[in-house]
């Protein structure tokens, strides 16, 4: 057991560092103390920008997960289950504080992480994971509940009312894409109402998770109220927390297929599931569009970290009289990013996650040609100075010509990766904007306000943005439709996920 969440004992697998130190390591938090877990394997936690070492992460154990859960289940009525709404307002708020005062902290963590540019880091992340702690403590606090008089045959009446209470210990899945961000919008409404929590990061981002630990005990959460355990999927900490009995409910966001294996296990107890999943999603732009506004919002959905942003957009549909000049425009803009170390001044572009994710995107870059697309720009691996070469680079690539039922068309690729395509009319667009098993996201590129509302309804999708991308306000709700996910959190819709409402009838 130590107080710190990187510890700098134990030996390099293959030997000691180039400077003769050992690595650091990441721990598992478990009632409110960071432990090395009984399991005694740890896994290499490497830097995407470069390769090298970052750290060395425990893989937890079953024993491991069963001790995070038991901790969880006890702190339910202990003193966390005893705080007043107000109380835990109150410690939620220090949460987020305790969070920005150690800003710089978690953004070297995040970056060291997944190799994330600081100026996209810096602005969404960190601030955002935050935020999360801070608005859904303010919505619990405000949210009322439904009161109904009712009659009754001898005349006196009765009072219907409702209470909310905590669902109870809620696993936490996390993906790697945003880790402090999508983690804490799951755990920030999770502890507002009143749960406890298990988390499992990805085993590519496990750092920011296990630093909260700290934030959490300096912030006054009781013990067993936050818990972290790190590992991969099957026959690891991910399976061995979604079918673990003692779990009430769980939250996933991440690929597809990795969510139809933690529903299957969630039936096991009729467990309550909340997902967030893939997404293949569209942007439509129509000819009256600000093609400004268009272009510069596109950047950004197409490729944007990388391209690693479950609401991007790798389809695009523009309306025949400006795809030549849309092509031309987002080609040299894709073009203007400059790859580079993230702490770099000039850099707009990061790495993918992992070596293994580059070349699962390179091999849709190589179907793309095979299939006979037309390569606008990119379409491989960038030039790098030798220090990064080590790293998980591939350039933002555009096509256009691919068939409708193309496999870069049709499935998720999550790199920095686009087709365009055109449309003649509105009908036409949104039967293309629909065109897909997913429903996620969507954007539309209009200024005839009559058509920004009219496609919007139209298509399937949780979140369409008009004339905008990623624009989020944390009260209204969030999730996907189909493959994309199940069930809406943010805002008061949250509640309906993380608490159990009752119903309290009294006979006056």
């Amino acid at each position: 057991m130590t107080t710190s969440t990187l510890s700098r004992t134990g030996p390099w697998p293959d030997g000691a560092q180039p400077d003769g130190t050992p690595p650091k390591e990441i721990l598992h938090f478990i009632d409110g103390a960071y432990v090395a877990g009984g399991g005694g394997r740890r896994f290499e936690n490497r830097s995407p920008v470069d390769g090298s070492l970052v750290s060395l992460v425990h893989e937890a154990s079953r024993a491991d997960v069963d001790a995070a859960v038991a901790a969880a289940r006890a702190a339910l009525s202990g003193p966390w289950g005893r705080l007043t709404v107000q109380e835990r307002v109150d410690r939620l708020h220090k949460v987020a504080e305790g969070i920005l005062r150690r800003f710089d902290e978690f953004l070297a963590a995040e970056i060291a992480d997944t190799g994330k540019p600081r100026s996209l880091a810096s602005h969404i992340d960190i601030p955002r994971g935050a935020a999360n702690f801070a608005v859904f403590a303010d919505v619990v606090k405000n949210v009322p509940t439904e009161f109904f008089e009712l009659a009754t045959p001898d005349g006196a009446g009765a009072l219907n009312y409702a209470r909310r209470g905590p669902k109870g210990v809620i696993a936490v899945i996390s993906p790697w894409n945003l880790p402090l961000l999508l983690m804490t919008w799951k755990v920030g409404p999770a502890l507002a109402c009143g749960n406890t929590v298990v988390v499992k990061p990805s085993e590519e981002t496990p750092t920011t998770a296990a630093l909260l630990g700290e934030v959490m005990n300096e912030a006054g959460i009781p013990p067993g109220v936050y818990n972290v355990v790190h590992g991969f999927g099957p026959d690891s900490a991910g399976e061995f927390l979604t079918t673990h009995p003692g779990v009430d409910a769980i939250t996933f966001t991440g690929e597809t297929r990795t969510g139809e294996a933690i529903m299957k296990a969630a039936a096991t107890g009729v467990r309550a599931v909340s997902f967030e999943l893939g997404g293949k999603n569209p942007a439509v732009v129509f000819a009256d569009c600000d093609l400004d506004k268009a272009i510069e919002g596109t950047l950004r959905s197409a490729f944007a970290n990388c391209g690693q942003v479950c609401l991007g957009t790798e389809r695009i549909y523009v309306e025949r009289p400006i795809f030549d000049a849309f092509v031309a425009r987002l080609k040299a803009g894709a073009e203007a990013l400059v790859p580079g170390h993230p702490f770099a001044a000039g850099t707009s572009l990061g790495p993918l996650i992992s070596r293994e994710h580059r070349d699962k995107v390179l091999s849709y870059y190589a179907r793309a040609i095979a299939d006979g697309a037309t390569l606008v720009t990119g379409g491989g691996v960038p030039d790098m100075p030798a220090e990064l070469a080590g790293g998980s680079w591939v350039q933002p690539t555009i096509w256009t010509g691919l068939p409708d039922d193309s496999a870069v068309v049709r499935e998720e690729i999550f790199g920095p990766c686009c087709h365009i395509r055109p449309f003649d009319s509105e009908e036409e667009a949104v039967a293309l904007a629909n065109d897909t098993p997913y429903g996620l996201a969507a954007a539309v590129w209009t200024e005839n306000l009559g058509r920004a509302h009219r496609v919007a309804g139209r298509i399937a999708a949780g979140i369409v943005w008009v004339n905008s991308w990623f624009l989020r306000d944390l009260r209204t709700a969030f999730g996907g439709s189909r493959h994309s996910g199940i069930g809406r959190e943010g805002g008061v819709h949250s509640l309906e996920f993380y608490t159990e409402l009752k119903n309290i009838c009294v006979k006056l």
